[in-house]
């Protein structure tokens, strides 16, 4: 018998429905909108015993981390199976009775926002409205640099300045939100020194995915947080994820609107972040999410359900010939030459701590959510979900293509 557990877990995880706008060949390989899917499909018999191993080692990793100082939300899924899933600490640690976590929680995603960025810069490419190799003045006629493509954008090998640093020399009210438009007219007027040359060097900055999410809004002719929710969270079932906006503010809040708030630690304690003018940016960051969406996302790049494999396996390749210190980075994934066949992201920013890592050569998925500057050790993470020596599960019967197929297909044509 089909193990239960397995089941009810996945039907959580698995949106009933899935819609697109339009219906378009790419590359030969047909964009398949999605409605409905038969779970019972999907899996064969689970060796319970393996999985009650699995989820033991789990737990005691997990609570060893949480004892030592981690305050968040974690799971961990193998072979397509939700094997652990569970929270640690409170929501807001200097209260005199916080809450505690829930598993359901939102949590800011800092940098690994960016995965879902390049994802909508995909959906363009998909949609033949915008080429990876185009002039990013084709999209913004008033941004100052030649030479920097989407390409180079996506692959953080643009040589661009950093805008955080250009803002907190130009930007004198800090009481008032800095946004995306903004940013780009302070270039325009600004045009600060670059870092290097377009395509010359591998150079991490925020400022890359921030310009992604304008070229975003200038091509679809969206806010970049609507086409978000429309073609990504709406037709994945990510119903509790959101890009955070400012766009309507005209004075930053002391906090931002969330039951989770980030904190920063410090040696007399734990110190609730105030909102800051910086998060009005959007692309780089600024993301809310859940660990149950999250997965949601990571069975959709599994099973192609947002783009045709052709076009999805870009973001996983390393954008750079050369590995910088032993990283390279794809089209909103990071990679290393230490773990071959796994994609990654770590994310920092105001009080918010996250990792997320894709282990596809042994189909692993990590995801850790906290709201704390408590530094995730990232070797004792992968050391976890690279480990080859505990009770691994045995290789699931369920075939993503054939998921796909199984969803029955419909149109909403919107001429």
């Amino acid at each position: 018998m089909k193990n239960g557990f397995s089941a009810i877990l996945f039907s959580l995880l698995v949106l009933a429905s899935f819609s697109f706008c339009k219906r378009k060949q790419v590359d030969n390989e047909l964009i398949t909108p999605s409605v409905s899917i038969n779970v019972d499909s999907i899996f064969v018999d689970l060796e319970t015993n393996d999985l009650a191993k699995k989820h033991k080692t789990a737990d005691a990793f997990f609570t060893n981390l949480a004892r030592s100082g981690m305050n968040g939300v974690v799971l961990y899924a193998e072979q397509g199976r939700v094997v652990y899933k569970n929270a640690f600490g409170v929501r807001e640690l200097n209260r005199r009775h916080p809450d505690s976590l829930r598993v359901d929680d939102q949590f800011q995603l800092s940098s690994d926002s960016k995965m879902f960025t390049a994802e909508a810069v995909m959906i363009l490419y998909a949609q033949g409205k915008l080429d990876y190799d185009a002039d990013v003045r084709t999209y913004i006629p008033e941004f100052p640099y030649e030479g920097v493509t989407v390409r180079h954008l996506l692959n953080h090998r643009s040589g661009l300045p950093r805008y955080d640093a250009m803002a907190d020399e130009f930007w004198p009210d800090r009481s008032k939100p800095f946004s995306n438009e903004e940013m780009i007219k302070m270039l325009a007027e600004r045009k600060p020194e670059v870092y290097a040359s377009p395509d010359v060097t591998f150079f991490y900055n925020n400022i890359n995915y921030a310009l992604l999410a304008s070229v975003v809004e200038r091509v679809s002719g969206q806010h970049f947080e609507d086409f978000m929710r429309k073609n990504i969270f709406e037709p994945l079932g990510m119903d509790r994820s959101y890009i955070y906006s400012m766009r309507n503010d005209s004075v930053v809040s002391l906090y931002m609107d969330c039951l989770v708030q980030g904190h920063e630690l410090y040696r007399k304690g734990a110190v609730k972040e105030q909102n800051n003018y910086l998060n009005g940016v959007m692309g780089d960051k600024i993301m809310f999410s859940t660990v149950d969406d999250i997965y949601k996302f990571m069975m959709a790049l599994d099973c192609n359900l947002l783009l045709p494999d052709s076009i999805q396996c870009e973001a996983f390749k390393p954008g750079s010939d050369f590995w910088k210190r032993g990283e390279n980075y794809g089209f909103g994934w990071r990679m290393s030459e230490k773990h071959p066949g796994a994609v990654y992201h770590f994310g920092w920013w105001k009080g918010y701590r996250s990792a997320v890592i894709r282990n596809v050569a042994q189909n692993r998925v990590l995801i850790i959510l906290t709201n704390t500057t408590y530094n995730l050790p990232g070797e004792l993470l992968w050391e976890f979900v690279t480990d080859s020596t505990c009770c691994s599960l045995p290789e699931s019967s369920w075939n993503p293509k054939v998921v796909r197929l199984e969803f029955q297909q419909t149109m909403e044509c919107d001429e």
